[in-house]
């Protein structure tokens, strides 16, 4: 009851701090834009273009904790948890093609820098990084960026955009100072590398969820072992190991006990199984208990071909 206030309590927590930095960010991508246009900037339009994924990544993300607050039905039996994920999937893929536009651009700009207005480029973006170093605190203290992939996506955009700003200060002072035009797409190729980064991180992050891949925050072979060293277990197969949804992973496996185990004994026995595997990440975990002369594989993992049925007597 205690996991769920705290789950409840961070969800709420979650909710609210991306509400605060929607509109803090929305508000200063609008003059981000505006001042890269006018002082013809590409470090200020590429870093305003992240600004409009950094908007629309925390708006679904906003969506994706309204639709997961949904609960679970006869088509959707786990609800709609999974849509955080391809939120932020759909966040990372934006990253990827902002980036590789922004690539494109800053080659154009190598081959024939424009004169750019500088002390309006460096008054932008310093402003802009004082507010995504405020979006970025409030994140840190207040939200979960450490165990909730929709809100580490939403974090890491802010970050990269951190930098992103750090990048358009240098080039303007080193195009006031120097008169370097070519610091602009230089510093543009630089937050398009952060951007790349972030969204190749988020992206594979989210695929894995989707691809039913094992969690990476779960240390499989423990999980293992910890089934295995239980009294009276001798093998498991049919392992399946999966996340749901950030912050819920699951776990189904066939484990084959002694045949003389009673029926309250193996209702101990899962019991403990249970609870050491909450204590390893694994929120919710479904085991059938067998015996050896049920039929089964001695593989760990599923075998079954797709199409195919298996015929027990």
């Amino acid at each position: 009851m205690a996991h769920n206030h705290a789950h409840d309590h961070s969800h709420t927590s979650n909710k609210k701090i991306l509400i605060i930095s929607f509109f803090i960010i929305s508000a200063y991508m609008v003059v981000e834009a505006i001042g890269g246009y006018l002082t013809n900037s590409l470090a200020l339009l590429a870093d305003a273009g992240h600004m409009l994924s950094d908007a629309a990544s925390l708006a679904i993300a906003l969506l994706a904790f309204k639709l997961g607050e949904q609960i679970a039905n006869n088509r959707k039996t786990f609800g709609y948890r999974r849509f955080e994920i391809l939120a932020a999937v759909l966040n990372g893929v934006t990253l990827i093609l902002i980036s590789i536009y922004i690539f494109y651009e800053a080659i154009n700009r190598f081959i024939q820098p424009p004169e750019v207005a500088s002390v309006g480029m460096l008054i932008v973006s310093s402003i802009g990084l004082a507010i995504n170093l405020l979006v970025g605190w409030i994140m840190l203290r207040g939200a979960d960026v450490e165990h909730n992939l929709n809100m580490r996506g939403a974090y890491l955009h802010v970050v990269s955009d951190t930098l992103g700003s750090v990048g358009a200060i240098l080039a303007a002072l080193l195009i006031m100072a120097f008169g370097w035009n070519w610091a602009d797409p230089l510093a543009g190729i630089i937050v398009a590398g952060l951007v790349l980064r972030s969204g190749y991180f988020v992206t594979k992050s989210g695929l894995n969820v989707l691809m039913e891949g094992a969690p990476q925050n779960v240390d499989v072979e423990k999980v293992l072992q910890v089934i295995h060293n239980k009294e009276g277990v001798r093998s498991i197969h049919d392992f399946h190991l999966w996340s749901i949804t950030s912050g819920m992973n699951a776990l189904s496996c066939h484990v084959v006990v002694d045949g003389n185990l009673q029926i309250y004994d193996s209702e101990n026995l899962l019991q403990e199984i249970e609870h050491d595997l909450a204590h390893l990440n694994v929120q919710h975990s479904t085991i059938q208990f067998e015996t050896l002369s049920h039929p089964h594989s001695d593989e760990l993992l599923c075998k079954l071909k797709v199409g195919e049925v298996v015929h027990q007597h």
